[in-house]
């Protein structure tokens, strides 16, 4: 009877505590979407917690107009970039994974280990490249940058799924006579949704997010939302319904993402992505 008392205390008890942390997470996002709909004259400290009288969509329509550069390029950097790193990583696993290549066991830590490095220790010999390049200031430069970092985690979700994969697929096709890529493409890929998946959603998010790369690698005509965000912000005079319009519309893609497919998001974890 004590012991079952005790359980009923801490369950209402951890009930408190999620709903406590649930509503210090929800108020930046109410008063985001608040100060969002109000007229600038409406917006004051005094009234911040206040709805607003009446709903005005003029923030989102100015939004909308002076993001709409930074959104093409957002969307151009995120799509080319988790499309390019996700085929490349799918590769990589695919040969990793399957092929006796001498030294896998060494490889495969050193290429993880690039999840790891701080974009801020890279940051100076990366600019120094784009340079010399001639890659600096565009999208494809920073494609490129998003790519490359992109690919350890893309290398380590499909390798480690591949790995699941029976090896006697492969040598029926081999016998069949099927090539590398005759392989890859009528075995493997059909049997890649999960993974690729994952990846898509992964790499998406991390990249339509990122900023220090954006603003140090690319010039002002090719840098994405986050960036022409900051930029507003940084302003001596700001009608606040605009930057707050500004990160809802910023925010929308990777929220409906994760809205629509989070339950795959987490399917393709379970069947076998992160094994290994």
């Amino acid at each position: 009877m004590t012991s079952l008392k005790f359980r009923r205390i801490t369950d209402v008890l951890a009930l408190i505590l999620a709903l406590s942390l649930a509503i210090v997470y929800l108020v930046p996002i109410y008063m985001t979407v608040i100060t969002s709909l109000k007229a600038p004259e409406e917006i004051s400290f005094m009234t911040a917690w206040q709805l607003p009288s009446e709903i005005n969509w003029q923030g989102y329509a100015a939004a909308l107009q002076k993001f709409a550069p930074s959104l093409k390029n957002s969307f151009m950097l995120a799509i080319s970039a988790t499309l390019i790193s996700a085929v490349m990583g799918s590769l990589n696993g695919f040969v990793l994974s399957k092929y006796p290549i001498p030294g896998v066991n060494v490889m495969m830590p050193l290429i993880v280990f690039g999840m790891f490095i701080p974009y801020q220790s890279i940051l100076v010999p990366l600019f120094q490249f784009m340079q010399k390049t001639g890659l600096y200031g565009g999208l494809p430069g920073l494609i490129l940058v998003h790519v490359v970092y992109g690919l350890p985690i893309t290398t380590l979700l499909f390798r480690s799924f591949y790995q699941e994969i029976p090896d006697e697929l492969l040598g029926a096709a081999s016998i069949d006579g099927a090539d590398f890529f005759g392989i890859f493409r009528y075995l493997i890929l059909p049997l890649s949704g999960p993974p690729f998946l994952v990846v898509s959603i992964w790499q998406f998010t991390q990249i339509w997010n990122e900023f220090l790369f954006a603003v140090t690698l690319a010039r002002p005509n090719a840098q994405p939302i986050t960036v022409a965000l900051a930029n507003l912000a940084g302003g001596q005079a700001v009608s606040w319904n605009l930057p707050m319009a500004g990160s809802i519309l910023a925010a929308l893609p990777t929220v409906v993402i994760y809205v629509l497919l989070g339950r795959y998001f987490v399917r393709g974890l379970l069947a076998g992505a992160l094994k290994g």
